[in-house]
């Protein structure tokens, strides 16, 4: 095969993974918009049905554990808090202890080398055993829900309205509630920066406001009528005995100690174990949307490592019967996303590659050759801007109606661009996996990558 003919060859096989990917994703994004529209809050529910216990992994916390405890205990104050020390070095453990020591509703959950470090699952399961182990042997542990908080999460306060109507119904194991970003629209989330980069850190922290907000509400609102609604790692509610029925005999593991995304994970598991799981946009769970660019992509590299992690289930998955046929659709949809950024990223660089020696040659056959085969993915490539811009008009009709439409519009479009770092750490996630990386490291909070306040160590 000549030069030109692998150009030809190459940039056909891109011409129709673009074309495959545009209309996927405009068929998910037609269901996913009409979805999101029609939902509605639920009707509070009994809160005194339930006992409830939030969950709050600790690891190097020492700048937002004590305002989160005390958060918790001031607006829902029947609650029980279980904050896991994961072997911090700084003053995390102490600052619970004295927590503690004071409030019987606050217990510490401590973590020692070699056993700790080990992951964000690993810590759940701990307190998720130390919370069987504290329970009567007579309780009710269908009417027990616990509740997993980031250390920087803050609640609304009609979380477990929500949570106590949703829970209503004994098949549901789990729920998971809207997430948004507080420091969106923060004029200054880098004091310590010039001009350009506080407009990047604006521009960063509203793009993952409006990710959550509007575009990851309503794959989830989607997902609820498919019954393949998937748990996050904030905000997320867990019948204990939808966690008793997933553990490890041996471990009593509930959450998969070895995963990067134990919460989606989790929720697969019970998925397939036949229980339900739903998503409750009455209600939100806020927290700090990332500012610097280097920790926005190691969280996300992480986050799509897990992703890639979690095809293994896809054939168990597709011949579950607890799955509807649309619940394996969409959970199809969900976990090949990752594959096909990496196909459409190795096709796009071969044929780049292929011209850039063919222009080597002889600039006029170059611009014959190429033109056609790059003109059609660059079309679809825009197309899929329309989608976008129109998440960014929804995102200020529900969260800003007293914004300008033109924000709203630019926030669409700004979404679009913030979409394509999908396929760098999707190829970054994939290296890692190459490579035997499947460490987990803490993302440091702003306070602490800023200097703002004390510094924790990050892994």
């Amino acid at each position: 095969m000549d030069l030109h003919s692998a150009i030809a060859v190459t940039g056909t096989v891109t011409a129709v993974i673009a074309v495959l990917s545009l209309v996927r994703f405009l068929v998910y994004w037609f269901a996913v918009s009409d979805a999101f529209w029609q939902d509605k809050p639920l009707e509070p529910g009994d809160v005194s049905r339930f006992t409830w216990h939030f969950f709050i992994p600790c690891r190097d916390e020492e700048t937002v554990v004590a305002t989160s405890v005390a958060r918790l205990r001031d607006t829902f104050p029947g609650c029980h808090v279980w904050a896991i020390d994961d072997a911090s070095e700084d003053r995390t453990r102490a600052i619970i202890e004295e927590r503690a020591a004071h409030d019987p509703h606050v217990h510490l959950v401590a973590r020692r080398r070699p056993d700790a470090r080990l992951g964000k699952g690993a810590a759940l399961n701990a307190a998720y055993r130390q919370l069987s182990d504290w329970l009567p042997a007579d309780a009710d542990r269908s009417e027990v829900v616990v509740c997993v908080v980031d250390a920087d999460g803050q609640l609304a306060a009609n979380a477990l309205e929500q949570a106590s109507a949703a829970f209503e119904d004994p098949q549901l194991g789990g729920a998971q509630i809207g997430v948004r970003m507080r420091n969106a629209g923060d004029p200054l989330p880098r004091p310590d920066a010039g001009r350009l980069a506080n407009a990047h850190a604006r521009w960063l922290a509203r793009m993952q406001d409006v990710e959550f907000s509007v575009n990851n509400a309503g794959m989830q609102i989607l997902r609820r009528r498919t019954n393949s609604v998937g748990l996050g790692g904030n905000g997320q509610f867990v019948r204990l005995t939808a966690l008793d029925s997933i553990a490890d005999d041996a471990t009593a593991a509930a959450w998969p100690d070895d995963a990067l995304l134990e919460d989606y994970e989790s929720g697969l598991l019970m998925l397939l174990d036949g229980w339900r799981i739903s998503h409750l946009e009455g209600t939100y769970v806020s927290q700090e949307g990332l500012v610097s660019a280097r920790r926005f992509m190691t969280q996300r590299t992480r986050w799509a490592q897990g992703n890639l992690q979690c095809l293994r289930y896809l054939p168990r998955i597709l011949r579950s019967k607890n799955y509807t046929f649309w619940g394996k659709w969409e959970t199809a949809y969900t976990l090949m996303q990752g594959p096909l950024h990496i196909l459409m990223t190795i096709t796009t660089l071969l044929f780049m590659g292929l011209c850039f020696v063919d222009f080597t040659r002889g600039p006029t056959a170059f611009l014959d050759s190429a033109f056609a085969h790059l003109l059609l993915p660059s079309v679809f490539f825009l197309i899929a801007a329309g989608p976008l811009a129109m998440w960014g008009t929804r995102y200020r009709a529900t969260r800003l109606p007293e914004s300008r439409w033109f924000a709203g519009l630019m926030w669409g479009l700004g979404l679009w661009v913030y979409t394509y770092h999908l396929f760098v750490v999707t190829n970054r996630g994939l290296a890692r996996i190459v490579l035997g990386r499947n460490g987990w490291a803490k993302t440091r909070r702003n306070a602490e990558a800023l200097g703002i306040g004390p510094v924790a160590k990050e892994a």
